[in-house]
Parts: structure tokens; sequence; C-alpha cells
């Protein structure tokens, strides 16, 4: 269990580490998140933050407003909730603010989003499939799948066969990505390699559940 804070996806650069080798890495936005209300077992079954974040000027419906109010809070644009163990819920209370401190001492986190949507895609780009003969007699079946199944027996097409389809657009988490700067002034995070999703698009970003944390920061929440 462990809070999911949302960041903005600003795009790739490039920095260099103390060696002089060269490292690609992802920056992301993380602004402050308000926890707006606090669950518990006693009152709700069940140990969780709800947590909002990015202001939001204006689409906020009217329940959501007086929910914020009550909690002390600006309107925001993302709620999110995050179960979390009860010594993490001691610590937060409704109206309180959990910033990028959150990440010091982590060296490993997992980051979710949704990935580039390609479209409709044949098997060659989507699965990637070796093309057929470009000469010898093959004139329309460059970039067909092939066969895709028997005949009478059993005679059907297996579900999950790798066929063309839509390609992309589906929510993927990228699991003990290495967290190489937490940059408090500017409000960004570095992370190493690649993220799901386009430049501008929303993650979620946790501390990696799979991952021993290494800089003394603990795994437990």
């Amino acid at each position: 269990m462990s809070l999911n804070l949302i960041g903005k996806k600003l795009g790739q650069t490039q920095i260099f580490c103390d060696d002089g080798s060269r490292l690609h890495v992802t920056v992301i936005e993380v602004q402050d998140h308000y926890v707006t209300q606090v669950k518990t077992v006693e009152t709700d079954g069940y140990n969780a933050l709800q947590l909002a974040t990015v202001t939001a000027n204006k689409g906020v419906t009217m329940p959501l407003k007086g929910h914020y109010k009550s909690a002390s809070v600006p309107a925001q644009k993302f709620v999110k909730e995050s179960r979390v163990a009860g010594d993490v819920l001691s610590k937060h209370q409704t109206g309180s603010v959990v910033s990028l401190d959150w990440f010091e001492g982590v060296d490993k986190v997992d980051v979710s989003g949704v990935s580039k949507g390609k479209g409709f895609a044949g098997c060659v780009k989507r699965h990637g499939f070796r093309t057929q003969d470009a000469t010898h007699g093959n004139s329309l079946a460059h970039r067909a799948p092939g066969s895709i199944g028997q005949c009478q027996d059993p005679g059907k097409v297996f579900k999950g066969k790798k066929m063309a389809g839509q390609m992309g657009s589906v929510k993927r988490t990228t699991l003990g990505l290495t967290l190489v700067s937490v940059d408090k002034e500017h409000r960004v995070l570095l992370v190493k390699g690649a993220v799901p999703g386009s430049n501008g698009s929303y993650v979620q970003i946790r501390k990696s559940l799979r991952h021993s944390q290494s800089k003394g920061g603990s795994n437990e929440s």
C-alpha cells in the first residue's frame, strides 16, 4: 500500500553523471496534493487517504465544490484515493499537504499512465510479425497475418489470438524505475528511462512496491 501522487509528464531530457556518463531521464511535474478526506477502519472499513491536486479554474461540479469547501481546500482537478497503513494515516489530517518530501530517501518508483494511442494497426506494427515474401508470386499478402487457426477441428479462433486491432491508448505501469533526482524548487521528479504516455499527459507515481529502497526510505507505506 502506498500513496499514489499525480504528476504531469513534461518530456524527456538527459543529464550527466559525476563519472561523465550520460543518463536519459523523464521529467515529471508534481504539484502539492491536498488531503480532502481521511478514511479509517472504524468509519469506512479500511484506511485510506483521499488526495486532490492541480488547481481547477472551471469544470468543478457542485458536489465536489462542497467537498473541497468542507475540507478547506481550493478546488482541484484530480481526486485520487490511496489505501495506506495506519502509521501513515496518523501523520495526515484533512486539509494537510503532501509535497515532494514524500519521495525523500526513495530510489525506486512505479509510474502508471495511458500509453500513446496508435489507432488501428496491423500485425506487423502491433505485434512485431515478420512480413511475408516481397516477391516470388506474393501480390497482396506482404503484411498479412497468415493462418489464424485450424479447420473443422477445433473450428474456431482461440481467444487472445494476435491479430490486427486498436493499438495503444491503454493503462500501463512501469515498475522499479530509478528516481534520479527530486527538485523541490521546480517541483519536478527526474526518473530514469521512459514512462507511459505522451508529453503533457498525467501519470501516477508511487514508491515501488517490488523493489527495496536503499536510500534510507521506507517502503512500508
